[in-house]
């Protein structure tokens, strides 16, 4: 049993905190409905009703129960419930095929399988394969509240990682370790009982529930935000967002469609995945009032680095570079780069109390390539698994695709390696030009990326396309760039 201390807040204990703080005050508001929402006093009333369904259902204590489940006031109350009942929740995103929900169903413990009522047929068809018990959780019932109390080291909730690559992996968010990280979130977010607070990540994701659980820990009241579309995102105006969180590709999409900026924003988060300084400055542009903040980590652990407001403000006065970076390592992090290369690039490692998933030895390998500048900032260059070897040179392709990004008729472009039998790997761009209809000419591409880059990383194939096939959460399927087409 981990020794619990009075400076390791648990994540049950200042939900509970922020709950009783609330009684009388909106906590959580669904999506869209300015007039309605849970106060504290009613929200507690919910877990109630949650925690007699997890009864009703038959789910055991100790086991992780699967959830289908989307941003829903019901679906937090659920969570919370099932943190305090030793039965914590899995939300596993209904936009997957029943066979790559089956492959998390593997090593979730309950026999019971919960959904939402706009999930029961997949649902239904899930739980047959799998032998499990389907329970539809629709609007909850109100009973009395279960203690809010656990141990340190009991899991509060289990998500799944991305899975760009594989079998999606369950990482066991515990206790003590989400209370830390959420202390480190609202810190470094600003996030407090003023604040109103709306994140667009599935609800399955660390940018979904992993935020919200932040948000509700600081007594912050949440907003749900089921499925992002521009329109969506604009509700959370006329609902008073203060705090926002948006992956790169969702700026993208709201700044083409003129409609980013929102009147009550104050700071916005992003991260998720690398965003192109072009698009980053042009958000700064349309909201010049608005602190922004990114975060840089995975599920297994985050945040690791933190870009601040004022380094945003730093670099909107001049300092463009640190646009490329994901910030400096926060307080409660040690970060090192492990076996760095003659450019200082090696894998990112770092180890912390906020950190749900390290190795044996306390560290957590990121499988992200980097290098940390002479001030401190952390520079991402690609994964470790996307590393392109061309000649016995390395290639990352984060940083060819950061130098083409500059480039004024490239909307977008992913770099890959591909097999060639002269240099082992060679280097493929796959290009999205701001004009479809008139893509600019390999050969100026490739004199441009020259003028900043060694030779042997300047692409030799070139492949326009429409668009980059990304996941939900925005990054980009280099796999799918790689398969060949029937």
């Amino acid at each position: 049993m981990t020794q619990r201390t009075a400076a390791t807040p648990l994540w049950i204990d200042l939900v509970a905190r922020a709950l009783e703080a609330g009684r009388d005050r909106v906590l959580v508001v669904p999506a869209g409905e300015p007039g309605a929402g849970w106060t504290g006093a009613e929200l507690a009333r919910r877990i109630g009703g949650a925690a007699a369904l997890l009864d009703a259902a038959g789910c055991p204590r100790g086991g992780t129960v699967p959830a289908l489940m989307t941003t829903r006031p019901e679906a937090m109350a659920t969570v919370v419930a099932g943190a305090a009942t030793r039965r914590p929740i899995a939300p596993l995103s209904p936009r997957l095929t029943v066979t790559e929900l089956a492959d998390c169903l593997t090593d979730l413990e309950s026999p019971v399988l919960l959904c939402e009522p706009g999930s029961a047929e997949i649902g239904g068809e899930l739980a047959r394969r799998c032998g499990r018990r389907l329970a539809v959780v629709g609007n909850l019932p109100r009973a009395e509240a279960p203690a809010l109390s656990a141990a340190a080291d009991e899991t509060a909730f289990v998500l799944h990682t991305s899975g760009t690559t594989g079998r999606p992996r369950r990482v066991d968010v515990r206790q003590d370790r989400m209370g830390a990280r959420s202390v480190v979130n609202a810190r470094l977010t600003r996030l407090d009982t003023a604040s109103v607070y709306s994140a667009s990540s599935p609800f399955h994701h660390i940018g979904g529930l992993g935020a919200f659980a932040v948000a509700l820990a600081a007594g912050a009241r949440i907003v749900a935000f089921p499925r992002f579309t521009v329109d969506a995102w604009q509700s959370l105006g006329r609902l008073g967002v203060t705090h926002a969180q948006a992956v790169p590709a969702m700026i993208e999409t709201l700044l083409r469609a003129d409609a980013f900026a929102l009147p009550t924003l104050r700071l916005l988060q992003y991260g998720a995945s690398p965003i192109h300084p072009g698009t980053l400055r042009r958000a700064l542009a349309a909201m010049p009032g608005v602190a922004f903040v990114n975060l840089f980590g995975q599920t297994e652990g985050a945040p690791l680095t933190c870009l601040s407001p004022e380094d945003h403000q730093r670099a909107a006065a001049g300092d463009e570079d640190l646009l490329n970076s994901v910030g400096r390592p926060v307080a409660e992090i040690e970060l090192v780069v492990h076996e760095p290369d003659g450019n200082g690039v090696g894998e990112v490692r770092a180890r912390g109390p906020h950190l749900f998933a390290p190795g044996a030895d306390g560290w957590l390998r990121t499988g992200d390539l980097g290098r940390v500048d002479e001030r401190g900032y952390v520079f991402l260059a690609g994964r470790k698994g996307d590393l392109i070897i061309r000649g016995g040179e390395n290639v990352h392709p984060l940083e060819v695709e950061q130098t083409l990004t500059r480039h004024d008729d490239v909307e977008d472009v992913a770099v890959v390696g591909v097999p060639d039998e002269r240099v082992g790997e060679a280097v493929k761009a796959f290009v999205v030009a701001r004009n479809l209809d008139a893509p600019p000419d390999p050969a100026e591409l490739r004199a441009f990326a020259r003028t900043t880059l060694a030779g042997f990383k300047v692409p030799e194939h070139w492949e326009f396309v429409a668009a980059l096939p990304r996941n939900p959460n925005g990054k980009v399927l280099r796999r799918a760039l790689t398969q060949p087409t029937n």
